[in-house]
């Protein structure tokens, strides 16, 4: 039976420390931690670990980490009241541009969702020859 954490279905043949970081709110360093505090080794694949190894980890998560639906929300409430209060920060964020002081003049692509504004030179193409 797959090994589930928070809603998300583990895969079964990648090694546990890199399993564990498919659930949002845990990278690798957080995924170490937890296996580490569990006793499993990180090279562990997902579906040989026992019951009892599932359980452990399954309740060191619930227990002392938000993750998946709780942290979404939390950020999304956080995101909410900076919109609110009006800073600059809100400000970026309704605007759908970096909020962390990245340069806007290029590279800016994936915030404002790949958008080239770029003009040409003006110049028309030379009409075709008679």
């Amino acid at each position: 039976m797959p090994f589930r954490i928070s809603g998300v279905i583990l895969p079964e043949n990648k090694r546990i420390e890199i399993a564990l970081t498919y659930v949002y709110g845990i990278g690798r360093e957080t995924s170490r931690k937890i296996l580490k505090e569990a006793g499993i080794g990180f090279d562990t694949k997902t579906k040989e670990l026992t019951e009892s190894e599932e359980t452990k980890i399954r309740e060191n998560i619930e227990t002392n980490y938000r993750v998946e639906g709780d942290l979404r929300r939390d950020i999304a409430t956080h995101i909410r009241r900076l919109k609110d209060i009006g800073c600059y920060r809100g400000i970026r964020h309704i605007k759908r541009l970096p909020v962390r002081g990245q340069r806007t003049r290029t590279n800016s692509r994936t915030v404002r969702g790949n958008v080239r504004k770029t003009a040409g030179s003006g110049r028309r193409a030379a009409a075709e020859k008679t």
